[in-house]
């Protein structure tokens, strides 16, 4: 697992369908090492701290290999590292493969995986596509929001290592299951439930799917 691209922005004011939006999705890939801070990288900012950011949301990365999966949908140059938002694009760092709560040293900061992105309509500004943040939630392709257990440095080129696993056996895709339309796995719920890595609006939206 490698570090394919390291992105950042900071909030700026975008023209959109006759409306100023303020938005830091425009990330840009980053040339050397970048500091990891306990809610964000360094350079990178986020505009409305009510749905973005904090402490379980801090970075967010996004599987290079699901790029292929979006030219169907999306002009080829538009999807460069960052297209999605990203602050880290990886390589070999899966929604299936990880388990909520995992920890990984990417340079000489470690990140634990704690929740699947929910778009919202900026990702459609960012990619020029309206209809894309229902084409996100469809596809299942969520990337990962990770916390800072240890705050450092990283850069493009660095290996990702899984230093510590965690003891339930559910996934950032488990989580992205729950929330598609139709019956929810009573048992996948409850063993969500169980972890203890949930922020509290997760375990809020898990439990209103309880029978």
């Amino acid at each position: 697992m490698k570090l394919l691209s390291v992105n950042v922005a900071l909030p700026q004011d975008i023209a959109w369908q006759g409306k100023i939006v303020r938005t830091s999705i425009f990330k840009q890939p980053t040339v050397g090492a970048v500091q990891v801070l306990s809610e964000h990288l360094a350079g990178d900012g986020q505009a409305d701290l009510r749905v973005h950011g904090g402490r379980d949301k801090a970075v967010y990365a996004y599987p290079h290999e699901h790029y292929s999966f979006w030219q169907q949908y999306l002009p080829v140059d538009l999807l460069v590292p960052g297209a999605f938002g990203e602050n880290l694009t990886t390589i070999g760092l899966l929604e299936s493969e990880v388990r909520l709560g995992d920890c990984f040293r990417m340079g000489t900061a470690v990140l634990q995986a704690m929740q699947p992105r929910r778009p919202c309509v900026k990702l459609g500004i960012r990619l020029q596509r309206p209809t894309v943040v229902r084409e996100f939630e469809q596809a299942g392709r969520s990337g990962i929001y990770f916390r800072v257990q240890q705050p450092g440095v990283l850069e493009a080129g660095d290996t990702i290592s899984l230093i510590e696993r965690s003891p339930h056996a559910v996934t950032i895709q488990d989580m992205v299951t729950c929330l598609a339309p139709g019956s929810h796995d009573q048992g996948l719920v409850r063993a969500l439930l169980a972890t203890p890595y949930l922020s509290p609006s997760w375990q809020e939206r898990l439990r209103l799917l309880l029978n």
